[in-house]
């Protein structure tokens, strides 16, 4: 009964964020190659990552089973782990949205750049999820350590395939 409950939660975020971007899709196919539009509308993107922080927190609070005084230990800490999340991914978003606004121009060396440093993004990310275990579970016994993570990710894992499947393909900008 949970995992649906969290499954439905997830596909929520998941939907409401690709119609947010949909938008963004529509103008890039519409674009000719050698225009200057963003791929991926400045707007669209900060109001759709704004949500998503919101709802990533309601989405933990709600299948994240804490008692009054884990909560206040557990808060703080994922306030924290959000904050340094989010300066990875507002490189790893500067790196798309440069990017999209080059799709069209760039060289073999600029898209080997570009898939390089979002693959670090995702190290990164990975390296601040195995920081953060051991913070965690100093205030939070291990299976609920374990399932933060687990929520973490999957949410993640989501947001990733919902911007990728966002974003053309390298290859299709000589068409």
């Amino acid at each position: 009964m949970e995992d649906s409950r969290v499954n439905k939660l997830m596909a929520v975020v998941l939907i409401a964020g690709l119609c947010a971007l949909s938008g963004a899709t529509a103008r890039a196919q519409a674009s000719p190659s050698g225009s200057t539009d963003h791929v991926i509308n400045d707007r669209d993107l900060n109001l759709l990552r704004k949500d998503l922080r919101s709802q990533r927190k309601q989405l933990i609070a709600s299948n994240l089973k804490l008692s009054d005084a884990e909560a206040t230990k557990f808060w703080p800490i994922y306030d924290q782990y959000v904050t340094e999340l989010i300066a990875i991914n507002d490189k790893k978003f500067a790196v798309i949205q440069d990017y999209a606004d080059n799709w069209g121009k760039l060289t073999d060396d600029q898209s080997l750049t570009f898939i390089r440093q979002w693959a670090d993004f995702d190290i990164q990310t990975s390296q601040l999820r195995q920081k953060y275990v051991p913070i965690v579970a100093k205030v939070l016994n291990g299976k609920k350590t374990a399932t933060f993570i687990q929520l973490d990710r999957r949410i993640a894992m989501m947001l990733e395939l919902q911007m990728s499947s966002q974003m053309p393909m390298v290859q299709d900008q000589e068409r």
